[in-house]
């Protein structure tokens, strides 16, 4: 293994040291427990929108700390959850009193300590919502996660909510949107190499030369199959095809229900895409794809969306969710409406995510 790195135990702290150091007038970072949060922190009158999950998928969540997007970021070890502990704590510096939202992945851990997290501030007069994204069509259930795992969407959830909570969303009307990015919504990636966690020191399952995984998870969790090499628009073809032609996928999620005081079950159906549809396409390296390669994915899904008479409105390309150094892409198609636009184009200045400025 070569790594950038001095210690593996050291290895988060050290990082997010650096960005305190890189972006100090964005950003603040909080070392026990670990959390990132927005320099101007608390905004007076203003939802909280916080995200978090392990390590290793930078610049998701700490690089989009910051106006128009994240108030805080919670990052746990690499590819592991962050504790309810490091919720609790950036809650409490980023809410402003007008509540907080958590941009939840479907991963069980992260599901678990969300809720925990959830809890105890309620206990402290904190409002908190949490929304889950589970937007992966490649698999209903994996490894890390009970339903479809939480990807690419993530991203644009936590764009689109951090706009509407700068405009004046109160915390409900947050709690919608976010559920309607969710729902409209797809995403599925490959891999053409593993990723070596700093720990394990070795990569974390093994691909022979002509071989790529169809459906990858962002920790190098199995997908759909292991396939042969084939051409970058064959590839793409497989990605966009199964995106697109999802049929919807029905699932049971719990939700904190304000007015009862008390967690409850919401079935929830996603939408099929139709002919006619606004899209926003987000072509991601999973972190050691170049973005030449984004480019010839991105040419190839344009051309696949205009043949299926879906209309490209906005798009996305470069590393913003990744897998370590993983060679490999995801593809995420969004359904817009004139509400997901707005705030989409909104302005945003973080890290890793600025326009509008």
């Amino acid at each position: 293994m070569k790594k950038l790195i001095n210690n593996p135990n050291d290895v988060v702290r050290e990082s997010l040291q650096g960005m305190a150091i890189a972006h100090p007038d964005l950003i603040k970072v909080n070392l026990d427990p670990h959390f990132i949060y927005r320099a101007d922190a608390p905004i007076k009158n203003k939802v909280a929108i916080i995200s978090g999950g392990g390590s290793g998928h930078e610049p998701m969540h700490g690089g989009f700390v910051g106006m128009g997007m994240l108030d805080a970021a919670c990052p746990g070890e690499i590819f592991t959850s962050p504790t309810p502990d490091q919720m609790l704590e950036a809650a409490k510096v980023v809410n402003s009193g007008a509540g907080v939202l958590n941009i939840v992945k479907n991963y069980s851990g992260d599901v678990m300590n969300f809720e925990m997290a959830t809890e105890l501030a309620l206990s402290e007069n904190i409002r908190v919502l949490n929304i889950l994204i589970d937007d992966d069509v490649a698999v209903k259930d994996s490894l890390f996660t009970q339903g479809r795992r939480g990807v690419g969407t993530t991203v644009l959830a936590e764009k689109i909510c951090g706009a509407a909570a700068e405009a004046g969303y109160d915390l409900k009307q947050i709690a919608d949107l976010c559920r309607k990015v969710n729902l409209n919504g797809r995403s599925m990636g490959m891999a053409l190499t593993s990723c070596t966690t700093p720990a394990k020191g070795s990569p974390t399952f093994e691909l022979d030369n002509d071989e790529i995984e169809f459906g990858i998870g962002i920790h190098g969790e199995p997908g759909r199959e292991r396939m042969a090499m084939t051409s970058v628009d064959e590839i793409v073809e497989m990605l966009a095809i199964n995106i697109i032609e999802d049929v919807g996928y029905s699932r049971i999620v719990r939700e904190w229900d304000e007015v009862k005081g008390e967690w409850q079950e919401v079935e929830l159906i996603d939408l099929p895409f139709e002919h006619g549809d606004r899209l926003l396409a987000f072509v991601n390296s999973m972190g050691g794809t170049p973005i030449s390669e984004l480019y010839i994915v991105y040419r190839k899904l344009a051309e696949i969306c205009e043949q299926k008479g879906l209309k490209i409105m906005r798009n996305l390309i470069g590393h913003y969710i990744t897998s370590l150094e993983m060679q490999g892409c995801s593809i995420t198609l969004l359904k817009l409406d004139d509400e997901l636009i707005k705030f989409w184009d909104a302005p945003v200045k973080t890290a890793a995510l600025r326009w509008g400025i």
